[in-house]
């Protein structure tokens, strides 16, 4: 029986993302293959971090036992879990409402074939991320309307490309589109500005709203 590596599993709100403002269960995962130069989660994916081992089932009935439908699998990257297209089928088969936050370097193929169908946030890391190279594109391809790409932006150079990548592929006829800034790298403001100045249709500026509401640093809300 495969276990997984679970960081933190708690009930609060979605912070952002389709499901922004609604009641979720999270159930973050250690381990990510990547390194963003802004992680707020970098914790989850050291060595010494401490975490719980869980079996699918008893993940399973974590879930039901908070009566919350909305379950948001996240990290660290949940699919780099082994097991994790079974957690997902299990979990959709028990009436919950899957999304997955994935970091985009991972490809998604597997994942969108699998019934019930997981909802899916998957990031596209601009420059100041560090990361971008390592972004798979293909996964575009493997979007619905229901997804959605976030761009976490940390300065004019990212809205800049986040536009070349959003017209390149056509993103906004294919999901949803946000546009997240890096806590206290760049303002709001600045981000609604380039929308106008670019008649961004479609896409949504979206603040974290448990940074908001909470300390910024604060775990498990």
């Amino acid at each position: 029986m495969y276990y997984f590596k679970v960081a933190e599993k708690f009930v609060s709100i979605n912070g952002e993302g389709p499901r922004a403002g609604e009641l979720a269960v999270f159930l973050r995962f250690c381990n990510c293959n990547l390194n963003c130069s802004y992680c707020d989660t970098r914790w989850a994916n050291t060595t010494h971090v401490k975490y719980e081992l869980a079996s699918a089932e008893e993940l399973v009935e974590y879930v039901k036992s908070t009566g919350v439908k909305n379950v948001t699998l996240t990290g660290g990257e949940p699919l780099l879990q082994a097991d994790i297209a079974r957690l997902i089928v299990m979990l959709g088969k028990s009436g919950a409402k899957v999304e997955i936050e994935t970091n985009g370097s991972i490809l998604l193929k597997d994942i969108v074939s699998l019934s019930p169908r997981p909802t899916i946030t998957t990031d596209y890391k601009l420059p100041s991320s560090g990361m971008e190279t390592f972004m798979l594109i293909k996964n575009f391809s493997y979007l619905a309307l229901h997804d959605a790409v976030k761009f976490v932006v940390g300065d004019f150079c990212d809205l800049v490309r986040a536009k070349e990548i959003i017209n390149e592929y056509e993103l906004i006829n294919r999901c949803h589109i946000y546009f997240s800034p890096v806590f206290g790298k760049i303002k709001p403001e600045e981000i609604v500005e380039f929308i106008k100045d670019h008649k961004l249709n479609d896409v949504r500026l979206q603040l974290q709203l448990h940074k908001i509401i909470w300390n910024p640093n604060t775990r498990g809300v």
